[in-house]
This record gives structure tokens, sequence and C-alpha cells, in this order.
């Protein structure tokens, strides 16, 4: 296996279970809390799309495809079009609304073919590339995709744990 198709592997990973927390479910389910400040799933998935599209992006040099491909707004959310989901209030939680996973599953799904398309040229070279320059040590490419794959993985499986809890 080479890094293009180690990384597809976990990207794809993500997207099944995207899929899985998300279908058939009613925009009430989705966007259902079950504490106060809790996340919805929703939430967690927007997200997690948000920081894929934003982080890939800039380190392939492309546009996001929430502004390229006028997913922000389909999704008609009250934050500029950066925005990522960061540090956002209880109150920015419950202002991400859908009617229909059809749009959250839509709009991953276009991320994930923009990454896959990327990832599929990478080599092993690539991953050593400096990606950010303000931490110490600086970022590189491979430690910025992984970084991408864990907090992704972790928000999908968020997501998923919550519809075994609405569902029962």
């Amino acid at each position: 296996m080479n890094v293009a198709e180690l990384l597809a592997d976990g990207f794809s990973r993500i997207q099944g279970v995207v899929h899985r927390a998300v279908d058939g479910l009613t925009g009430e389910q989705l966007t259902a809390r079950v504490g106060p400040d809790a996340n919805s799933i929703a939430w967690l998935v927007w997200h997690l799309a948000r920081v894929q599209d934003d982080h890939v992006a800039d380190v392939a040099g492309t546009e996001q495809v929430w502004t390229a491909q006028d997913w922000h707004r389909r999704f008609g959310l009250p934050f500029p079009p950066a925005d990522i989901g960061y540090g956002h209030s209880s109150a920015d939680v419950a202002a991400v609304r859908v009617d229909s996973p059809e749009l959250l599953t839509g709009y991953y799904d276009a991320v994930h073919e923009q990454t896959a398309g990327w990832i599929a040229d990478l080599g092993e070279a690539d991953l050593d590339r400096i990606v950010d320059e303000r931490w110490d040590p600086p970022v590189t490419l491979g430690v910025r995709l992984v970084s991408v794959l864990s907090d992704d993985l972790q928000h999908a499986g968020q997501a998923a744990y919550l519809r075994g809890l609405l569902l029962g």
C-alpha cells in the first residue's frame, strides 16, 4: 500500500461513518441536542466537513468546496463563509439547522471527492513538506492530514453515538 492508498482508505472511512450516522434521520433528529450545550449530529457533521474542506484546500492550494460550489448558500448559516466551527458557542451550535441528511452528506461527499482527487497524486516525499510555520515544530503535510483524519473520525464517531442515543 502506498501513501495515496493509505490516505484514501482513511478518508473513505470518514465518509462511511458520516453516511451511517445521518442516513434516514429527520431534520429534528439531526439538530437534537442531548443536553443544553451538547453538539448536534448536524453540527458535528457540518463541522467535520468544514475542517476537512478548509485544511485540505489550504494545503492543496485550491478553493474550498464550501464557497466554490455554493454550499455556504445552500446551508444558509449565519456565519461568515470562512467559519469552520472552532470556538462555536452553544448558540452557534443551535444555529446549524438542516432539514435533511442529504444536505449534510451532499456537502461531505463533495469535500471527500475533492480530497480524494488531490491525495491520489501524493507520494511519500510530499508528506515532509512544511505547510504551517506558525507552530513549533512547523507542521508538515503528513501531520496536517493525520490531524484532519483524527479530528474528523472523532466527530463522525460522536455523530454515530448520538444517532444511537436518539434512536435507542
